[in-house]
């Protein structure tokens, strides 16, 4: 049985490693939880999100923030236990204060097995990938571009979402294989701490 709390572990982080955002900015430290019928497994990861928008805009006008989600690959096997798919990934961005919501979308992505979606709803857009995507699979989740209208002064942060287990940032679905058992693993992550991935200030109109 401890074997396999280590093994779902292990697992969790190497899945979430490889689904998140390349490192390219300051890194983002995310606290994880694995639950299983064998109990829950907590999990940190530490990774980066490399995140762009302008440095001011004027009041009222409509710019870009762009999260580059770079190519992953899961492992095949982890300390001799079969990954055999991740699926279910859902990644969470707010809507920042000071910005009212315009619009989303995707470019790219490559060996997903599925049609990767975005979606807006009570302030937070939300990246979708069904999959599944195998384990051993190499692949990339598309980049995301959120469309934002600034309001009338202060500053747009963009940060990523989640404040605790109960309300994620960051959501799969983790399946392995353990002896005869096939064993599927939700796992919940938030960032902690979560800083500003980019920050525009809203400058006055001439």
């Amino acid at each position: 049985m401890a074997t396999l709390r280590k093994l779902l572990a292990t697992v969790a982080v190497v899945s979430l490693a490889t689904a998140l955002p390349a490192a390219a900015a300051e890194p983002v430290s995310y606290a994880c939880r694995a639950d299983t019928k064998f109990g829950q497994h907590h999990v940190s990861l530490r990774q980066g999100a490399d995140a762009k928008a302008p440095a001011s805009v004027k009041p009222g006008a409509t710019f870009d923030v762009v999260v580059d989600l770079k190519p992953g690959s899961l492992p095949g096997e982890v300390k001799g236990f079969k990954l055999k798919e991740v699926r279910d990934l859902a990644l969470r961005v707010p809507v920042p204060a000071n910005a009212s919501f315009e619009g989303a979308f995707l470019t790219g992505g490559s060996g997903l097995n599925s049609q990767p979606t975005v979606e807006a709803g009570q302030g937070v857009v939300t990246l979708r990938v069904a999959g599944p995507i195998a384990g051993g699979a190499a692949y990339q989740l598309p980049r995301l571009t959120v469309r934002l209208k600034a309001g009338q002064a202060g500053a747009i942060e963009t940060r990523l979402h989640g404040t605790g287990f109960d309300n994620p940032g960051l959501t799969l679905q983790a399946k392995i294989k353990w002896k005869f058992v096939t064993i599927t693993s939700p796992v919940s992550c938030y960032p902690d701490p979560n800083p500003a991935l980019t920050r525009t200030v809203i400058s006055k109109a001439e």
